[in-house]
């Protein structure tokens, strides 16, 4: 029996999950959340057979689909952030407990080959910055921040919408701990970041940050690595890897959608009882609760300092 898939969330990551499940063979059936029932969605997929379930929904929406999940004992893979709350992730974690080793979270960037390529041979750094800023407004036609998800003050803002570094943070060094958080917000979307700034540190080094904002004028997302025998330099969005001394330069033909397709055929392999990739960072559920849990971490700890006005609705 072929396995059925199935998204739940048919926004914009729900519809490129659901299409990049249907280009890898898979049958894949798209279901809106809005109006959605979840005795009707229980038996729908309880009657599937051999199934998984996509998580493309809201980030306050996990929790009672993961419950589902486990449940049905069926596999999920479920976007980041999994809960910007330790109370909630606590939650998540015991829902998924059954079906934990099969599911996925959708920490991409993973798969990314110029971040792979780091951290096969990063450096013993004493220090890193990790930046991405870009103008949130410039997102995609006819989208509104006002109107989005990433307006909510619970479950929306910078540092939830653009965690993926916080997780390759922790990818690279799983030791630092959270020290500060530190957040500019808007007049007109209370408990909502802009721009966040977060310290890592660890006893002996390394100490870093990892900012994240909405305002950038041009779009970038760099990764700086100090260590005694040199500086690593890469730019995501090249990509390109930079190693000084020498100008030990790589550069990537890369689409973005490849890290989407590589992860989908993870979680389908997870999800069908097949080996997946030799990936050395699988986001596999029960393998990313530190970073989950760092995630949620940072977003309790966040401190504001003022506000910015104007140029949003």
């Amino acid at each position: 029996m072929a396995t059925q898939y199935f998204v739940i969330g048919s926004g914009s990551i729900g519809r490129r999950h659901h299409g990049n499940l249907q280009a890898l063979g898979a049958e894949s059936q798209l279901i809106g959340w809005r109006g959605a029932d979840l005795a009707t969605l229980e038996a729908l997929i309880g009657g599937a057979g051999q199934a998984g379930v996509v998580i493309a929904t809201a980030t306050q929406i996990r929790l009672e689909l993961i419950e589902l999940c486990g449940r049905l004992g069926v596999p999920f893979y479920v976007e980041k952030p999994l809960a910007f709350r330790m109370d909630e992730l606590a939650r998540i974690q015991e829902a998924a407990a059954p079906v934990a080793a099969r599911s996925i979270v959708g920490f991409m960037m993973r798969y990314h080959p110029a971040f792979l390529a780091l951290y096969g041979d990063a450096p013993r750094a004493y220090g890193f910055d990790m930046e991405i800023g870009h103008d949130v407004r410039q997102w995609r036609q006819n989208w509104r921040f006002g109107d989005s998800y990433a307006a909510r003050p619970e479950g929306g803002g910078v540092l939830l919408d653009l965690c993926h570094e916080l997780d390759m943070a922790h990818c690279l060094f799983p030791r630092a701990k959270l020290h500060a958080v530190d957040s500019i917000g808007h007049t007109d979307f209370p408990g909502v970041d802009f721009a966040t700034r977060v310290t890592l540190a660890e006893d002996g080094g390394p100490v870093g940050t990892v900012s994240m904002d909405y305002l950038s004028p041009q779009s970038l997302r760099n990764t700086r690595l100090r260590g005694r025998e040199g500086v690593v330099d890469l730019d995501l969005l090249g990509p390109r890897l930079t190693r000084r001394p020498g100008d030990d330069v790589q550069d990537w033909d890369f689409d973005r959608n490849d890290m989407f397709l590589a992860i989908m055929r993870d979680f389908m392999a997870l999800t069908e009882g097949r080996a997946p990739s030799d990936n050395p960072l699988l986001p596999r559920f029960d393998l990313v609760q530190d970073s989950c849990a760092l995630i949620a971490q940072a977003w309790e700890a966040r401190r504001f300092h003022g506000t910015i006005e104007g140029g949003f609705e």
